[in-house]
C-alpha cells in the first residue's frame, strides 16, 4: 500500500491579518483545512487552536483552548501541533493542510520539528509528523510598507507586542528575516506603497532571496505555489554549508542597496574585530558567513546579523584539524570539501574568512575598510598561533542551552550582540 503523505503549506509573516487573508484564499480549494495556533496567551499556559474547513459552501471553525503545563513554544509543537498534523495527515478527507503560523513562530524551527521530533504512537511505536505530511511550500507574506523598516530595526518582539512569552528576547529583525529567507515564495501585501519604498524593497529582496518567486497578494497563493520550481527548499533546514549567495543576485548597487563580499586568508585580531562589528549594525539588512579568529585557531566561527542585532557562534572544527582519515570526515558536506580544496593553504589549511553583507545604507567601502583593519598585521601574523592564543579576547565563552525540541544549529553555539550592548 502506498504511503501517501498529505501536502502541507506553511503561511508565515509578521502581519496576522495579511496571513489570515492568504490562508482563507487557500481554504477555497476542496479538501483543504487551515490550522492556526494563537500563542498570544502562551505565558499563561493557554494556546487557542483553530481548525477551519469548508462545509456546504460555508467556513466552519473548530476552536479549542489547549492548556500547556510548561508554557513554551517547543511544548506547543510537541504536545499539540505535531500530533494534530499527524492526525489530519491520516484522514482520507483531508487533501491538503495549511498551517498559518503565529508571528512568534518561525517556519524553520517548525519544519525541523515536523521531520525530527518523535511522537508516541498507538501500540508503543514512534513516528514523526513528517511521516504523514509533506511540506509542499512555505509562503511568507510581506507588508510592502513596513517590512524593510522591521528587518532593519533594533526592536525586540516584545516591543511590538508579538512575543509569545514575556522573556522572549528574539529581535523583530531576526524573525522577519528568518520568515523571508526560509520561504519558497513571497506575497507582497499592503496598499499604497510609494514608488521609492517599493523600489528599495524590491532591491533588497532581489539580493536576499534571489530566485524566490514573489507576487502581489492579489495574484493569490495558489498561482504562487504553482510557480515553485524543483529547487524550492520545501522545509529543508538551513546549514552553514549552504551558499552564502544563493541564486544569482544582482551584484551592482540599486537605490542604495548592495551586496558586499569580504574574504581573507588571515585571521581577525579579536579586540579589533569586536570594535569593527559596529559597521555591521548600522545601515545593514543582514550579514552571514564563516570567520577565522586568531584566538580560536582550531575552530571556525559563524556570524549572522539581522538589523541591529548580531550573533557569533562556534561552527565546528576547521578541516585542517581533522585526522587524514576517520569518521569525522563523514560529517563534512561535499560542498565544504570542494571549497576547502580550492583554497587550501600549505600552512593554515582551509582557515579563512568569508562574509556576505547586504547593505541598504552602509557604504560598501566602509564595511571593507573596517573589517580589513581588524585583521592581523604582517608582524602579528608572523608571530604564529601560540602567540595569537594570548591575545585579548572580548568574546568570551559562548553557549546556549536549547529547550527540548530546539533544532540543532550545525554544531554552533551562539552569543548575541546588539547596539545597546556595544554602546
Amino acid at each position: 500500500m502506498e504511503n501517501r503523505r498529505t501536502p502541507l503549506v506553511v503561511v508565515t509573516g509578521l502581519d496576522a491579518a495579511h496571513c489570515g487573508r492568504v490562508s482563507r484564499d487557500l481554504l477555497d480549494r476542496p479538501g483543504t483545512v487551515v490550522v492556526h495556533h494563537d500563542v498570544g496567551q502562551l505565558g499563561q499556559g493557554v494556546v487557542v487552536r483553530t481548525v477551519a474547513r469548508r462545509s456546504a459552501g460555508l467556513v466552519v471553525e473548530d476552536r479549542t483552548a489547549v492548556e500547556l503545563a510548561h508554557g513554551c513554544l517547543s511544548c506547543t509543537l510537541r504536545l499539540d501541533l505535531l500530533p494534530l498534523l499527524r492526525e489530519l495527515g491520516r484522514r482520507a478527507s483531508v487533501q491538503r493542510i495549511v498551517l498559518r503560523l503565529d508571528p512568534a513562530l518561525e517556519p524553520e524551527h517548525l519544519c525541523w520539528a515536523i521531520g525530527n521530533l518523535l511522537l508516541d504512537d498507538e501500540g508503543g511505536a514512534t513516528s514523526t509528523a513528517g511521516d504523514h505530511v509533506e511540506v509542499a511550500g512555505v509562503l511568507a507574506v510581506v507588508d510592502g510598507r513596513t517590512w524593510l523598516d522591521d528587518v532593519t530595526s533594533g526592536d525586540d518582539l516584545v516591543d511590538r507586542g508579538l512575543a509569545a512569552m514575556p522573556d522572549d528576547e528574539r529581535s523583530l529583525a531576526q524573525v522577519a528575516l528568518g520568515q523571508v529567507a526560509f520561504a519558497d515564495g513571497l506575497l507582497v501585501a499592503g496598499r499604497h506603497v510609494d514608488a521609492w519604498t517599493r523600489a528599495r524593497l524590491d532591491a533588497v529582496l532581489d539580493r536576499l532571496v534571489s530566485g524566490t518567486p514573489r507576487c502581489d497578494v492579489s495574484v493569490g497563493p495558489e498561482r504562487l505555489l504553482a510557480a515553485l520550481g524543483p529547487g524550492a527548499r520545501r522545509g529543508r533546514p538551513t546549514s552553514v554549508d549552504d551558499p552564502l549567495l544563493p541564486g544569482m543576485p544582482p551584484v551592482g548597487e540599486d537605490v542604495g542597496v548592495s551586496i558586499v563580499r569580504f574574504g581573507s586568508t588571515r585571521p581577525f585580531h579579536p579586540e579589533r574585530f569586536h570594535e569593527a562589528l559596529d559597521v555591521l549594525l548600522e545601515g545593514v539588512v543582514c550579514s552571514r558567513g564563516r570567520l577565522w579568529l586568531a584566538t580560536r585557531h582550531d575552530r571556525a566561527l559563524w556570524l549572522e546579523s539581522a538589523g541591529q542585532g548580531l550573533r557569533i557562534g562556534d561552527a565546528g572544527p576547521w578541516l585542517a584539524t581533522l585526522p587524514d582519515d576517520g569518521p569525522a570526515w563523514d560529517q563534512v558536506a561535499p560542498e565544504r570539501r570542494v571549497a576547502a580544496a580550492l583554497r587550501w593553504d600549505p600552512l593554515h589549511g582551509d582557515r579563512h574568512t568569508e562574509l556576505v553583507v547586504l547593505s541598504h545604507r552602509q557604504p560598501g567601502v566602509a564595511v571593507i575598510e573596517a573589517l580589513d583593519a581588524a585583521l592581523l598585521t604582517d608582524d602579528e601574523l608572523a608571530a604564529g598561533p601560540e602567540v595569537w592564543r594570548e591575545l585579548g579576547d572580548p568574546f568570551g565563552a559562548w553557549h546556549e542551552d536549547p529547550c527540548e525540541g530546539t533544532p540543532p544549529a550545525d554544531d554552533r553555539t551562539a552569543s548575541t550582540t546588539d547596539r545597546e550592548d556595544r554602546s
